[in-house]
């Protein structure tokens, strides 16, 4: 393979995946540089992740996005969090939350002066102690300006991302993709060639006919990888033995009030069902286990717990949870469905797009596509996969539930040896570290392990060196200034209607 620079890339596939991928490279490698996106208007992209997490927030500021303007424009609402609903035990709900737990008190985590001193009677639920949970507890919202982050005030330690509408934002980003020189080729991809001895893609021909070459393909054509899969036959790492569920029934309702600043997941008889509040609608879904369930069943599940009418049939989409054996395969990158599936339980489809994205710009590679720089991504990126998928294999495995057999067969599953170490770490003395710049930290760990009745037997004994009556001082301190300026601030509703309020019905997919 002859080396030199990267003359064009191509991303087959638009949606979400397709157009952030092209947003990147446009601002990257700059307005002149070739990126052809292959999209077909009549492949219906499977949108099933409307909830995002904060670090979206910082997409949006690489291409100087409003704010407001992204909110108005994909019907979006504020996200503080999730609440999960009978994940532990029947009746019992927590919320796990964006943001910080508490303040820093030296050396050791809050959380661990808190765990000793709710032994000791003397602290409070450690919803007390989070200013996004006792946010979406009173449904209340509010942004920090640019001054009051800058002066580290408590508002500015509110973290949010978003609820919008996944194709109404593709399409805000194809917009400025093509104003700014990216070509859409519209049309469906029959066929991809490959070099006699290389094996690297060369071109793919159109349904008309069409042959359109490039240098790096990336694929964004969803659960069919038309080239990593289709083309190079790359292989598929099944995680269902850790993730049983494999269909999901997806529908829209009507929008109710109040609208609320988190997700939530409420947990079935062999799933879980969604529910993500837009401005103009409720997207609500249904993932199961059609082993432990029917398609009928679980439709009639998924209406009959709607908030609103259904404003459409529910769609199935079946699934199987895993990753590509190769996420790069020779001069193909796949990001998004086409790399593989996490359910989107806490909400990191587009999140995994986004760094999927930054990861091949760091190891952008020249004609020559060094083993090295492909092995590197392929490493990175199976690890931050794995992380995210054990953080959702503890969801399903720390249950105590009793009502079916879906959910003991959850609780007793041999699980990922990566994950029993960290539950063996923290059910010792509390301890939560993160490994490789995982994606989920101490405080969301935290939280879905309590939440759910994971309980450590002890705590970091250095908060022993600090005296009791200063630990029950400072924690009392921060429950009552949390409470104090969570109580004044405009509800969710309120604060959209002020500042980035959308057009009634506009854009309704």
């Amino acid at each position: 393979m002859s080396r030199g620079r990267i003359e064009k890339v191509m991303i087959v596939g638009g949606g979400t995946a397709g157009w952030m991928a092209a947003s990147v490279l446009l601002q990257i490698m700059g307005k002149g540089f070739p990126v052809q996106v292959i999209e077909s208007d009549a492949i219906a992209t499977v949108g099933v992740g409307e909830a995002t997490i904060p670090s979206l927030r910082t997409f949006n500021q690489l291409f100087l996005i409003d704010e407001d303007v992204f909110m108005r424009e994909t019907q979006a609402t504020f996200k503080l969090g999730i609440e999960f609903t009978d994940w532990g035990a029947l009746g019992e709900s927590y919320i796990h939350s964006f943001g910080s737990l508490g303040k820093d008190m030296g050396l050791v985590d809050f959380y661990h002066y808190w765990l000793k001193m709710r032994r000791l009677g003397q602290a409070g639920p450690l919803a007390e102690y989070s200013m996004n949970t006792m946010a979406c507890q009173q449904n209340r919202f509010y942004r920090a300006s640019a001054e009051e982050a800058q002066r580290s005030l408590p508002l500015s330690r509110m973290a949010h991302a978003f609820h919008f509408d996944s194709g109404l934002f593709a399409r805000f980003l194809q917009r400025n993709c093509e104003k700014n020189g990216v070509q859409r080729t519209e049309g469906k991809i029959v066929s991809a060639a490959r070099h006699p001895e290389t094996g690297f893609v060369t071109s793919v021909t159109m349904d008309n006919g069409d042959v359109h070459t490039a240098d790096l393909y990336i694929d964004c054509s969803g659960f069919r990888g038309l080239l990593i899969e289709q083309a190079l036959q790359t292989g598929y790492d099944d995680w269902s033995a850790y993730l049983p569920c494999d269909s999901a029934l997806a529908v829209h309702s009507e929008s109710v009030s109040p609208l609320l600043p988190y997700t939530r997941a409420t947990a079935r008889p062999a799933g879980w069902q969604w529910r993500i509040p837009l401005q103009n609608r409720t997207g609500n879904g249904h993932v199961y286990c059609s082993e432990f369930m029917s398609q009928e069943e679980a439709t009639s599940i998924l209406l009959e717990n709607l908030d609103g009418p259904a404003l459409s049939e529910p769609r199935l989409i079946r699934f199987v949870t895993g990753k590509r054996k190769k996420l790069w395969n020779k001069n193909v990158v796949a990001i998004g469905l086409s790399a593989g599936f996490i359910e989107p339980l806490e909400s990191t489809s587009i999140h995994l797009i986004q760094t999927a994205i930054m990861r091949l710009i760091q190891l952008f590679p020249d004609r020559g596509f060094d083993e090295a720089d492909i092995d590197e991504y392929n490493r990175q990126t199976t690890t931050e996969l794995e992380q995210v998928r054990d953080f959702i294999v503890l969801h399903y495995h720390a249950n105590q539930r009793e009502d079916g057999q879906f959910w003991r067969h959850c609780r007793e599953m041999a699980i990922p040896s990566t994950l029993a170490e960290k539950l063996r770490l923290f059910r010792a003395n509390g301890r939560i570290f993160r490994v490789e710049k995982e994606l989920f930290g101490a405080s969301g760990w935290l939280q879905v392990m309590l939440g759910q009745g994971i309980e450590p037997r002890g705590y970091d004994p250095l908060v022993d060196n600090m005296p009791q009556e200063v630990i029950a001082k400072t924690l009392s301190n921060v429950k009552d200034v949390l409470r104090q300026v969570v109580t004044k601030l405009p509800t969710h509703e309120q604060f959209i209607a002020k500042h980035c309020k959308a057009e009634p019905d506009a854009g309704r997919a």
